[in-house]
């Protein structure tokens, strides 16, 4: 069996661009719900958690400017 292939450029023109709010908003939205995650996760895997922010305060020690 052959799936039908939609073109991109008929996809593009039955959308209708987003609106920078909009944009802001899905991004904020995208934001939280990575916070969540990475608080979950420290919640979940506390010594892995704490040696990730042991490397990344590492990290952050020996960068240069």
């Amino acid at each position: 069996m052959v799936w039908p292939v939609q073109e991109p450029e008929q996809e593009q023109h039955d959308i209708e661009p987003e609106t920078e709010a909009q944009r802001r908003r899905r991004r904020a939205q995208f934001l939280r719900e990575l916070n969540e995650a990475k608080a979950l996760r420290e919640r979940v895997q506390p010594r892995r958690a704490r040696a990730a922010r042991m490397r990344q305060q590492m990290r952050m020690r020996t960068f240069r400017w």
